[in-house]
């Protein structure tokens, strides 16, 4: 076996060695300028508060696409055609795409979600048909906990793609009740006595005021809306224990609270009365 001449040695060393050393030094000094792009991102959004959630996901998919383009101008550098290395990457990402389209759908619209915030954690929504509280927003779906302690986990896209309901957005929320009284009632004594219930309800808010009314002449009951003011946290216990407050006080006072009734009138047939 001949040895390698000096000749040939430098001759390798340059044909091999320095495009190899080159692709070596972008690769690292690549890598380095990756992670100090996609960790300068990472701070900027924190500062912005933006969920961490998106953060860490926004600063990896940052991380590997600068590494795609480091890892194509290394190669390229060795001497190796990277016109259908990147070809088949552009295919790949394409046929990704393709098969991930309701996945790609969930992110974008999670992205939104985290960006815009219709909702946050705690809140409770109805969304997708589905009511609950929001326990956690991810990148794909979103973790919510019903009203009996299950948890649902919604797809993001469904949640964009509906009407969002958040009841805890606002401080205030009104109770819309409808009271049913006999027709022979006395529709001035009712009114006062549904005021007097409201007044006698501490968690009720003196403004805006409650408001009391002839809502329709049912079919077989008077109807009266009954629509006073609570803070959000009260909503629930204030429906409840009011309902009860009214039935209690309506018993005392005789006020009727009608059932769905229908009146049969027999009308006999004349022929038969001559008939007899």
């Amino acid at each position: 076996m001949n040895d390698i001449s000096p000749d040939m040695f430098y001759g390798l060393i340059q044909t091999y060695g320095l495009p190899l050393l080159w692709a070596v030094i972008i690769f690292i000094v690549g890598r380095m300028i990756a992670r100090i792009i996609s960790s300068a991102v990472a701070k900027a959004m924190t500062k912005a508060k933006v969920e961490e959630t998106l953060v860490k996901f926004t600063k990896n998919m940052l991380f590997v696409a600068i590494m795609v383009f480091v890892v194509i101008a290394a190669i390229s550098k060795m001497g190796v055609e990277t016109t259908s290395f990147a070809a088949v990457v552009a295919a790949a990402g394409l046929a990704i795409g393709l098969s991930l389209q309701g996945t790609l759908s969930n992110f974008a619209s999670g992205v939104l979600l985290i960006v815009f915030r219709p909702f946050k954690t705690g809140d409770f929504i109805e969304a997708a048909g589905i009511s609950g509280i929001v326990e956690e927003i991810q990148i794909f779906s979103t973790l919510m906990r019903s009203g009996d302690n299950k948890q649902i986990i919604v797809p993001n896209s469904q949640v964009m793609g509906t009407t969002i309901t958040n009841y805890s957005t606002k401080p205030t929320r009104r109770l819309d009740l409808v009271i049913g009284v006999g027709y022979g009632d006395d529709l001035q004594k009712v009114k006062a006595v549904l005021n007097e219930v409201l007044a006698t309800e501490e968690r009720i808010l003196p403004e805006p005021q409650p408001t009391i009314g002839v809502l329709a002449l049912g079919e077989s009951s008077v109807d009266f809306a009954v629509r006073p003011w609570v803070n959000s946290g009260d909503y629930w216990p204030v429906l409840f224990d009011l309902q009860e407050a009214i039935k209690l006080r309506f018993d005392v006072e005789g006020i009727s609270i009608p059932f769905p009734q229908r009146d049969i009138h027999i009308v006999s047939n004349p022929k038969d009365t001559v008939a007899a």
